[in-house]
């Protein structure tokens, strides 16, 4: 399904960009950042462990492009969760831009979390990768880094992805994401593609 906006020059260059802002932000503000697969050396062990508190159900794995006049294509791979409530609480995308060589894994994670310790994920009983926190915002964090060849990989053959964070209180909390579609919807075609046409 293909879905083609207009707009107007004076906010043209805004409003094409929006898709791409997170990912442009990311990318020069942490090109240093160790890969997914580096372990930096935890500021600080967690005390301890507990259950979630309120429970998360996830939707479907989903891929979506955007194409923007002179720029490559973008595509999303993407799964969220969320609380009984209907509010967010989990988002995870794999981003990756045509020609771009290395692809983005960003994580959506509700605030009021110990940010040092970032977010460390594990598929299936493999190895873990650790992932820095790189903003917040009012209503959630954002951890992001580079997702290296080996990564997506065991995400697309493994069949659980699980993400443990650090609470605000130091103790650690995780939640599990189904892996069992990633790979066919990863290498598949998108469910929407979004382009952006600028009236000149």
């Amino acid at each position: 399904m293909v879905i083609r906006c207009q707009f107007r020059p004076v906010l043209a260059s805004m409003i094409a960009a929006s898709p791409l802002l997170l990912l442009a932000n990311l990318a020069n503000g942490q090109q240093a950042a160790p890969s997914a697969t580096e372990k930096p050396q935890p500021e600080a062990a967690p005390r301890g462990e507990r259950s979630m508190v309120r429970q998360i159900k996830y939707g479907d794995w989903q891929k979506f492009c955007f194409k923007t006049p002179g720029t490559n294509q973008v595509c999303r791979t993407t799964i969220s969760g969320t609380f009984d409530t209907g509010q967010s609480a989990v988002r995870a995308d794999l981003i990756e831009r045509e020609g771009g060589g290395k692809a983005r894994l960003q994580l959506f994670l509700p605030i009021g979390m110990y940010l040092q310790a970032g977010v460390k994920l594990i598929v299936d009983r493999g190895k873990p990768h650790h992932i820095p926190y790189v903003w917040c915002l009012t209503n959630t964090c954002i951890a992001a880094n580079v997702a290296d060849a080996a990564l997506i990989r065991e995400m697309e053959k493994g069949q659980q992805l699980q993400l443990e964070v650090v609470d605000s209180s130091v103790q650690s909390v995780s939640t599990t994401l189904p892996l069992g579609q990633f790979a066919s919807v990863h290498q598949g075609a998108a469910a929407r593609t979004f382009e952006q046409e600028i009236d000149e």
